[in-house]
């Protein structure tokens, strides 16, 4: 389980998922790079892929720096 600081604490990768979904989810994936910089700050974004529901995979991106996230949705 590889945890990383966001927004200035340390997250699982379970809790960045939740933090994404906004909700719950039942299961997630190692945290990493996406390679790409925030649109809003320009601060580095990290991806995580979880499973909100048995029947869905999405995969999230969350910026390090600012309140900004996104899914592959």
């Amino acid at each position: 389980m590889s945890n990383r600081v966001v927004e200035g604490r340390m997250v699982t990768p379970k809790k960045l998922a939740e933090i994404v979904e906004g909700d719950s989810v039942m299961e997630a994936e190692d945290i990493e790079d996406a390679d790409r910089q925030c649109p809003e700050c320009g601060g580095d974004v990290i991806s995580v892929g979880y499973m909100p529901s048995v029947t869905e995979f999405v995969t999230g991106f969350k910026c390090q720096e600012c309140p900004w996230h996104e899914t592959d949705r």
